[in-house]
C-alpha cells in the first residue's frame, strides 16, 4: 500500500514527463545534517508513522519503510547514500539483536513439542519455492540458466520483518514457535541451495565454450562451512555469555553484557565473511537450552525494552534503501517471480506440515509468515551479478551478464514488494491462529 502510494505519486502522475522528471530529482542532501540528526529525526517520525499505520491495522514497521523511502535518495535524499554507509552498521547489529530474539525462543523443549514436522516444513517450503520459481521463468523465457538463478534466490526469507510483527503483537502459542524455527533456519539452507544452483548455472552457460564446465563442489563446500562457522562462533561465544551472564546480579549490568555480546559478535561475524544471523541466533540457542527459567527471562526483559527502537532503525534505513524506481523495471519475470515465490512458500509449508503431521493452524497458516523477503536474496544476487559479470568477459559470454544485471534489479524490486506485504501476511496469519492477546489486535 505505501510503495503503491510512492509509485503512483512519484512515477505515474497524469502530469507531463518533464514535471515526472522535477519530482524525481527532489533533492535535499544540500541541507547536510549531520548523521546524529537524521538518526534523531528518522525515529521521532518512525515513532509516530508507526502508531499511524497501526490505527489502519497494518504492522507499525510498515510506517517506519515508508519514513525510510521517504527520506532515502530514492525521493528527497535527506538520508543520501553517504549517510546510509555511515549508519550501515545499525542495520547489522539490528539484524543481530532480532537473530538473538529468534535462537533465545528456540529451546529443545518446545522444539520437540513441534517433531519433526518442523524440519520437513523448512525443506518443502525451501525446495517448493526453489521449483516453482524455477519451472515457471523457464516456460515463460525458455531460459534454463535465468531460471535456475531466480529459482535460488526464491528460499531466501526476511527473518526480521517476521519477527517484528511477532514482538509487535506479543504473539504466543505454537504457529509463533514454529515461525521462529522456521525463519530462523531458513537462509542457511538457502545459501547451500545457492551454492549449488549457481555453478549449476554457471556450467550450462559455459558448455559449448573452451572452459568446458566448473565443479559444484566449491560451491556447495564454501556455503557448508560457512554455515558451520558461524554456528561454531554462536556457540563458542554463546557459552562465554552464559558463564559471565551466571556470574551477574545486577540487570543493567546483564544488558550491559548481552547489548557487548551482539556487537562483538556481529562485528566478528562481518569481518570473517560469516552469517551474523546464524551466528547471534546460536548465542540465544545456547542461553535457552543451558540456563532455563529466571536467568533467560533477565536477558528478554531488557530485549522487549529495546528492540521497538532497534525495529524502527532496521525498518527505517531498510526503506532508505528500497529504489521505488526500480519498480517499473520489474516486468514479467519480476510479476512470474512474485507468484511463483508466494505459491512455492505457502504451498511447500502446506507440504511439509502435512508430511510432518502438525497441528491444523500451523498447516493453515505458516507460509502465509515467511513471505518477506529482503538483505539476504539482495546479497546474493548481488554476487551474481559480480560473479556473472565476470564471466563475461572473461568467456565472451553476454547473456551472464544480462543474467547478473535482471537478477539484481528484479529482486531488488520484488523484494520492495515482499517487504511490505509479507509482514501484513504475517500479521494476518497470528489473527486467525488466535496467537495475539486481547487487546493487541488494535
Amino acid at each position: 500500500m505505501t510503495i503503491c502510494f510512492l509509485h503512483n505519486l512519484f512515477l505515474q502522475s497524469p502530469c507531463n514527463r518533464k514535471r515526472q522528471k522535477k519530482l524525481m530529482q527532489i533533492d535535499l542532501s544540500f541541507l547536510q545534517l549531520s548523521e546524529l540528526t537524521l538518526v534523531g529525526l528518522v525515529v521521532l517520525i518512525s515513532l509516530y508513522m508507526g502508531m499511524a499505520v497501526r490505527h489502519v491495522k497494518l504492522p507499525a514497521l510498515i510506517g517506519y519503510m515508508f519514513v525510510g523511502v521517504l527520506f532515502g535518495p530514492s525521493v528527497l535524499n535527506v538520508l543520501h547514500e553517504t549517510a546510509l554507509e555511515h549508519l550501515s552498521f545499525l542495520a547489522e547489529v539490528g539484524l543481530g539483536f532480532v537473530a538473538f530474539t529468534i535462537g533465545s525462543e528456540l529451546s529443545l523443549t518446545s522444539m520437540k513439542r513441534l517433531g519433526v514436522g518442523i524440519v520437513t516444513i523448512i525443506f518443502a517450503e525451501s525446495f517448493m519455492a526453489l521449483a516453482v520459481v524455477t519451472t515457471a521463468l523457464y516456460f515463460l523465457t525458455r531460459d534454463l540458466p535465468l531460471a535456475i538463478i531466480f529459482g535460488v534466490m526464491a528460499p531466501a526469507s526476511a527473518p526480521a520483518g517476521t519477527v517484528a510483527v511477532i514482538q509487535e503483537c506479543r504473539a504466543r502459542g505454537s504457529l509463533t514457535k514454529a515461525l521462529y524455527a522456521v525463519v530462523g533456519f531458513d537462509d542457511g539452507l538457502a545459501v547451500i541451495i545457492y551454492g549449488f544452483g549457481a555453478a549449476l548455472a554457471r556450467n550450462l552457460l559455459l558448455a559449448g565454450t573452451s572452459a568446458g564446465s566448473v565443479s559444484v563442489v566449491p560451491g556447495l563446500v564454501a556455503a557448508f562451512l560457512e554455515i558451520c562457522f558461524s554456528l561454531a562462533l554462536g556457540g563458542v561465544l554463546g557459552l562465554f555469555f552464559v558463564q559471565l551472564l551466571g556470574r551477574l546480579k545486577s540487570s543493567r549490568d546483564t544488558f550491559i553484557l548481552f547489548f557487548g555480546t551482539v556487537f562483538l559478535t556481529t562485528g566478528i561475524a562481518i569481518h570473517f565473511h560469516l552469517s551474523l544471523i546464524l551466528a547471534n541466533m546460536m548465542i540465544g540457542f545456547v542461553l535457552a537450552n543451558t540456563r532455563q527459567g529466571l536467568l533467560a527471562e533477565k536477558v528478554r526483559q531488557p530485549l522487549q525494552e529495546i528492540l521497538p527502537l532497534v525495529f524502527i532503525l532496521f525498518f527505517s534505513l531498510a526503506g532508505a534503501h528500497l529504489d521505488v524506481k526500480v519498480l517499473p523495471a520489474m516486468g514479467s519475470i519480476g510479476v512470474v517471480y512474485i507468484l511463483g515465490r508466494t505459491a512455492g512458500k505457502i504451498g511447500g509449508a502446506r507440504l511439509g506440515a502435512t508430511m510432518g503431521r502438525v497441528e491444523e493452524k500451523i498447516k493453515k497458516y505458516l507460509g502465509l509468515g515467511l513471505l518477506s523477503q529482503a538483505g539476504v536474496a539482495i546479497g546474493l544476487s548481488l554476487l551474481i551479478k559480480n560473479d556473472f559479470s565476470q564471466l563475461a568477459i572473461q568467456y565472451d559470454l553476454p547473456h551472464a551478464a544480462t543474467i547478473g544485471a535482471a537478477a539484481l534489479t528484479t529482486i531488488t524490486a520484488t523484494s520492495v514488494f515482499f517487504e511490505i506485504i509479507g509482514p501484513i501476511c504475517t500479521r494476518f496469519a497470528l489473527t486467525k491462529a488466535e496467537e495475539i492477546p486481547l487487546g493487541e489486535e488494535k
